[in-house]
């Protein structure tokens, strides 16, 4: 293993790591290639075609293990669903399949990045422990399909859950600052839901660290939508003695 291991999918090891497995005119495209939308997330949807890349030449799981061990992991695991995402939408909007800008993702390029696994654990946490935001809330889940990073058309929804009332709600998470265009992106997944499985509107909720004033300002003129902000707590527990 590769003693330079990174929590985020590193390119400059992944180039490397395909021009030793034959693949350098590849990696050339990917490194080279102009992205024409209007998105941060260059990096991003360049690791979407690493990612497809390695997969497809079946040398994947070699470049995680020599370079990237954090991709063997849960978190790691969204990080590459979501590359690949990414990369589905790019290639959507090539084709006029999608809309006119990159995916609604809340962070600068680099920033992004590193707040892949700290939002999938926030996401992971709340899946697990809804009754903390709401008594009676619970994951949907309809056969092996669950309400985490629920793929709808044009995106996917941080957490789809029901109430105890059976009524669906929609979560989404911005790990940083919560911003107006949430909102926007909120509103939609809650049509399509209304559209494709609730018999009565959902609500909608956005949970952020942040909760600026504008964003309350913009939600009182939006019924059925709820603002959370979220606090951590860190604790540590000894697992070795002392030497």
């Amino acid at each position: 293993m590769n003693e330079n291991q990174t929590t985020a999918l590193s390119l400059k090891a992944a180039y490397a790591f395909g021009a030793t497995k034959g693949l350098q005119r590849q990696i050339d495209e990917i490194r080279d290639m102009v992205i024409e939308w209007d998105s941060s997330y260059t990096s991003s949807l360049r690791r979407g075609y690493i990612v497809e890349l390695f997969e497809k030449c079946g040398v994947f799981d070699e470049f995680k293990t020599d370079y990237w061990a954090h991709g063997n992991t849960p978190a790691g695991e969204t990080q590459r669903r979501r590359f690949l995402r990414i990369k589905k939408q790019y290639e959507d909007f090539l084709a006029g399949r999608g809309p006119e800008t990159g995916p609604e993702l809340e962070s600068e390029e680099e920033e992004g990045d590193q707040q892949f696994a700290a939002e999938s654990d926030l996401r992971d946490f709340l899946a697990n422990n809804l009754t903390r935001v709401e008594p009676g809330l619970r994951l949907y889940q309809v056969g092996d399909r669950s309400g985490v990073e629920f793929a709808v058309e044009g995106g996917s929804i941080d957490i789809l859950a029901l109430d105890r009332d059976d009524h669906f709600v929609v979560i989404e998470l911005k790990v940083g600052r919560g911003r107006n265009k949430a909102v926007g992106q909120l509103l939609y997944y809650m049509g399509w839901v209304d559209s494709h499985l609730g018999k009565t509107p959902c609500r909608g909720m956005i949970i952020a660290k942040e909760i600026p004033e504008e964003l309350v300002l913009t939600v009182k003129r939006v019924p059925g939508i709820q603002l959370y902000r979220y606090n951590l707590s860190v604790s540590v527990e000894l697992v070795s003695p002392k030497t």
